[in-house]
């Protein structure tokens, strides 16, 4: 969040606060099953699953409307990459936690928001939610100064070198102020927002362990894909097998956490319904109460499968022609039309667990 920026002597009672910028990739993974995302709808993706509930929170709680998950999100991201460790996430001039708080600006806006008993900027929650609070104020000064400009520009602006600095430029600093870093740090921001606007919450109807398992999977949406990775307790890390898990010649399953789509199942479907974990078996465990592609109904499960009869993937129906699934290495959990979810002369058939 904030690199405090050399205050000038001229300009008092002005509080600077500034950011160490960081950029980098977010790792997504390997191969032939499944994607891990985080949200499962909402409007985010591409987010950590420990970040996505506190971003979502923290966008419901603010009213102006310029304040988006994404808008949050790409932040995170850019101050600290999604670290947490005291390590990585304290920066040259002392900002600290995942948002880049310094100690000044964190007694103002930080509180114990995941109710811990303690606040401190390291905690994800609480450092999520001081953001989301501080962003909401400087996005309702923006839009009450009349500069001009998009407010969310205004706002970061404020965020990184302090509102001061946009009183005294009337609107962000030019690239001349402190080397470039706010005014980049801005359009950063800006340019990679759209890496993480999700699509909408998938709204399921209708009740019973279909229903119930499509609406918990569906919480996942945009989690990334790891072969091999997650289980009924949510993602984790997955392996490579020599064949699957790899990402441009690299084994990306290992270090990426996530879902396959046989583990998204299972995850799904626990603890009421125990699936095996594997496509394979369980195909095997429902293939007895098979249903018609002519009769899927939420939370029925679609099977696609070699010309050997080896099953190699599954989906749950979204309704409408949908699915829910983890696709592959590379991609993230995602709902896609059941004609093109895989190659069709490859569909199986489906069962109802």
């Amino acid at each position: 969040m904030k690199v405090i920026i050399a205050a000038v002597a001229a300009i008092v009672g002005l509080i600077m606060v500034a950011v160490i910028g960081l950029i980098a990739a977010v790792l997504v993974d390997g191969d032939a099953e499944a994607t891990e995302l985080s949200d499962g709808g909402g409007g985010l993706q591409g987010v950590p699953a420990e970040f996505r509930s506190w971003i979502l929170k923290a966008d419901q709680e603010c009213k102006q409307p310029a304040m988006v998950p994404a808008l949050l999100a790409a932040q995170l991201y850019q101050e600290s990459k999604f670290k947490t460790s005291r390590e990585e996430a304290t920066s040259h001039a002392g900002a600290q936690g995942p948002a880049q708080f310094m100690p000044g600006t964190w007694a103002t806006w930080g509180r114990d928001a995941d109710g811990n008993g303690t606040a401190p900027p390291w905690d994800i929650g609480d450092a999520v939610m001081a953001q989301g609070r501080m962003m909401c104020s400087l996005l309702k000064q923006a839009k009450n100064s009349g500069y001009g400009g998009d407010v969310r520009a205004l706002a970061l602006a404020g965020y990184n070198a302090g509102w001061g600095r946009v009183t005294q430029y009337r609107g962000v600093p030019p690239k001349s102020f402190a080397n470039g870093e706010t005014y980049n740090y801005v359009q950063i921001i800006l340019s990679t927002m759209k890496r993480f606007q999700g699509p909408g919450l998938l709204q399921v109807s209708g009740s019973g362990s279909g229903a119930d398992a499509l609406r918990k999977a569906a919480t996942r949406t945009g989690t990334p894909y790891a072969y091999g990775g997650g289980g009924p307790g949510g993602p984790s890390t997955g392996f490579c097998d020599g064949t699957n898990g790899y990402l441009r010649g690299t084994c990306a399953a290992s270090s990426t956490v996530g879902f396959d789509c046989s583990s998204l199942v299972q995850y799904a479907y626990w603890p009421k319904t125990k699936l095996p974990r594997t496509a394979a078996a369980q195909y095997g465990a429902t293939s007895d109460r098979a249903v018609s592609r002519t009769d899927l109904k939420p939370g029925d499960l679609l099977f696609w499968s070699r010309s050997s009869g080896f099953i190699y993937h599954v989906a749950i129906y979204a309704g409408d022609g949908n699915v829910l699934h983890a696709p592959r290495t590379g991609r993230h959990v995602e709902v896609a039309p059941l004609t093109s979810a895989m190659p069709q002369a490859d569909y199986h058939g489906a069962t109802r667990p």
